[in-house]
């Protein structure tokens, strides 16, 4: 029997309520204190609801942090202006614009310490947001290769891994500022080896 129209509802503005409290206390407490007790609290819901959802605290905030970036058609797309240089700077310059944004860096950056100890949320992560951002890159880059922006022997995944490898090790360390200046020096360096 289909779940009646009026529980898939209430099913579905309870697991939003979840994630919208899971944002808003990663805004107000650090995320050591954050737990499923005060996410369901401040979502109006129980402690079961969440865990027939989520199987750990990481779960949900890291659903929590997807449900604000996802694409409505749950697709990644990178622009493709037929300039690769030009496309990798918006999206790198994005990328440190989130890891630079304190309301984002924070969390995830206790989401990755939890990840390196819980491989089932490092499975996760790498489902729902690593293999589809990796994906949608490999994508742009084999349309510049296509087009000859790129060496044919050209390794892009190791291309990948050279584009934010830089970007996630100053963000790790919290050391230099991440700004667009950076961003644009990696893909020039990046690019320049590989063209």
């Amino acid at each position: 029997m289909a779940a009646k129209p009026t529980s898939t509802r209430r099913r579905e503005s309870s697991r939003i309520a979840i994630l919208d409290a899971t944002r808003a206390l990663l805004g107000e407490v650090p995320y050591a204190k954050l737990t499923i007790e005060s996410i369901a609290a401040r979502a109006g819901v129980g402690k079961q609801t969440i865990y027939r959802w989520w199987d750990s605290k990481g779960a949900v905030v890291l659903d929590s942090l997807l449900a604000v970036s996802e694409n409505p058609d749950g697709g990644i797309e990178l622009p493709d202006s037929g300039d690769l240089t030009t496309d990798l700077k918006v999206v790198l310059r994005a990328t440190a614009a989130e890891f630079a944004d304190p309301a984002f860096s924070a969390p995830i950056r206790a989401l990755m310490i939890e990840i390196i100890a819980d491989p089932a949320l490092a499975a996760l992560y790498r489902e729902k947001l690593q293999q589809p951002t990796h994906d949608a890159i490999l994508t742009r880059l084999r349309s510049a290769q296509r087009a000859g922006q790129l060496r044919p022997d050209a390794d892009l995944p190791l291309l990948i891994d050279m584009l934010y490898g830089p970007l996630t090790h100053r963000w790790l360390l919290h050391s230099t500022t991440l700004d667009d200046t950076f961003a644009d020096a990696i893909v020039d360096a990046v690019l320049h080896g590989f063209a």
